[in-house]
């Protein structure tokens, strides 16, 4: 989705940044487990087909995806990147394009450091807080 290409939530514990193509080879790495894929009911993809998914959700007007970022780490030092401090993903499918509180939310947290911290829930907060300003 477009509208949230230039948006960047910031929580305690998470930040929430746009899914770019910067995060597709992270993103990749960790799609690759077979645990996560078979929580998240997803087939393997190769890197290219990453990439590919990557930039239709980005042009979809149904999906919004943030990355979710370990604020910690992304607030350690200036020069961190993104992709050294990335959780999961968080996820708005909008079921009603008329009515955009109407939706699905969806977290994961694949970075294992990173579960049973409380990411998953801060970033569905801020995603719900984000969906109704919409």
């Amino acid at each position: 989705m477009r509208l949230n290409e230039n948006t960047l939530l910031l929580g305690k514990k998470v930040v929430l940044v746009p899914y770019t193509a910067e995060h597709v080879p992270r993103y990749h790495e960790w799609m690759r487990s077979e645990e996560l894929r078979r929580l998240t009911a997803s087939e393997p993809l190769t890197l290219e087909q990453e990439h590919s998914m990557q930039r239709s959700w980005r042009e979809d007007a149904d999906k919004c995806t943030f990355i979710v970022l370990d604020a910690e780490k992304w607030q350690a030092r200036p020069s961190t990147t993104e992709e050294s401090c990335m959780a999961g993903d968080v996820n708005l499918f909008l079921t009603d394009l008329g009515d955009p509180s109407l939706g699905e939310i969806e977290v994961m947290i694949a970075e294992p450091s990173c579960r049973r911290r409380g990411f998953g829930t801060e970033a569905v907060i801020m995603m719900m807080s984000y969906e109704a300003s919409l």
